[in-house]
């Protein structure tokens, strides 16, 4: 054996005897343990939400600033669109144009048409039944009733057909009118689409675009929520999502509130796991929530999975691979392990409160 190997090996042995002579034990005692699950995540305002333009142009008007209070219908922003513009004019030009009392001339046209059809008629009513007294008398010649009652009969159709051009002009105005109506209706809506609403009763948060810039249907220009509640999204691993259920109570700790220590319970969790990250998304609300909190605020939150009160515990770094722990005599004996956390963790069988354990 060489002597750099025999120096190595003697100053193995002498680290070892070093650390064994400074063994720290421990003996289980009873406490009170939890297990919870971690988590990372942000605040949000209830309903939040980021607003996308609805057409294409550059912002014509911005009627609000960050942090204000809008409701529902409340415009948030225009965007300029020229084309919008004239076809909404056009429509109400054709809106005018189409007008059923602009176009009432047309019908007193067909009206005094009709009157004077009728009067054409009852006239020759007269005279075809005239004709026809004289010809009971033998006055007159049958031509001429013939001719009577073809007058009659013509008068009659022509008033028949004065009434129906008038019925048909009417419902054709009618529904001009009523078409043209719409067509601007339609023409309002589409220009209205340009400027922005608010959907809630809230904030604004956060106006990123500013007058004159271009806009597009996948630009965000506006992100509003709720003025007074907030939630908490949570990103749980899934691993560990099996174990998070409704109402559990959650341990909130924030940057923005060091030293303090919040409570929050579960209110939702999304079944629908996130590839890329390889998490779930949970959402929570406070018990007792910070003084003022703001969206996008960092937090670290433990989910109280379970509770055990008056339980076995051992500390968690004497345990080798959760499942083992080594005497004061040297050996190793095999353990039951109930809930556990950072520290602790809980046992069910194997050891007692009097049986002495080394730290690994």
């Amino acid at each position: 054996m060489s002597r750099s190997k025999l120096l190595s090996i003697l100053a193995f042995w002498g680290l070892f005897s070093c650390m064994s002579s400074e063994e720290e034990t421990t003996t289980p005692f009873i406490s009170d343990i939890t297990e919870s699950v971690y988590a990372s995540g942000n605040i949000k305002a209830l309903n939040q939400y980021e607003a996308f333009a609805n057409g294409t142009g550059p912002i014509q008007e911005i009627f609000v600033k960050e942090g204000d209070l809008v409701e529902v219908g409340m415009p948030i922003l225009a965007v300029y669109n020229e084309r919008e513009r004239l076809s909404r004019e056009n429509a109400e030009l054709a809106q005018a144009f189409a007008d059923y009392q602009q176009n009432q001339s047309k019908l007193r046209d067909l009206q005094l048409a009709i009157d004077f059809a009728k009067s054409r008629m009852q006239n020759d009513s007269l005279l075809y039944a005239r004709q026809q007294n004289l010809w009971k008398q033998n006055i007159g010649t049958i031509v001429e009733l013939e001719q009577r009652k073809l007058a009659y009969e013509n008068s009659k159709n022509n008033y028949q057909s004065a009434l129906l051009r008038y019925q048909d002009v009417e419902r054709e105005i009618e529904f001009n009118s009523r078409s043209a109506a719409k067509s601007a209706a339609i023409s309002r809506a589409l220009e209205s689409d340009f400027v922005l609403k608010s959907q809630i009763n809230g904030r604004v948060y956060s106006l990123p675009k500013e007058k004159g810039e271009m806009v597009g249907p996948q630009t965000v220009v506006a992100v509003l929520g709720d003025a007074k509640e907030f939630v908490m999204e949570l990103q749980v691993d899934e691993y560990d999502i099996a174990k998070v259920k409704l109402d559990q109570e959650i341990a909130i700790t924030m940057d923005s509130y060091k030293g303090s220590v919040f409570d929050g319970k579960v209110t939702q969790i999304y079944p629908l796991m996130d590839t890329k990250t390889k998490s779930f998304r949970v959402e929570a609300t406070f018990t007792n929530p910070p003084p003022s909190l703001y969206p996008n605020l960092s937090l670290e939150a433990n989910i109280l999975t379970s509770s055990v009160e008056n339980a076995l515990v051992i500390p968690r770094n004497y345990l080798i691979n959760d499942s083992q722990v080594i005497l004061a005599s040297g050996d190793t004996v095999a353990v039951e392990i109930g809930i556990r956390n950072f520290q602790f963790a809980q046992i069910l069988e194997g050891i007692t409160e009097t049986t002495e354990i080394i730290k690994p």
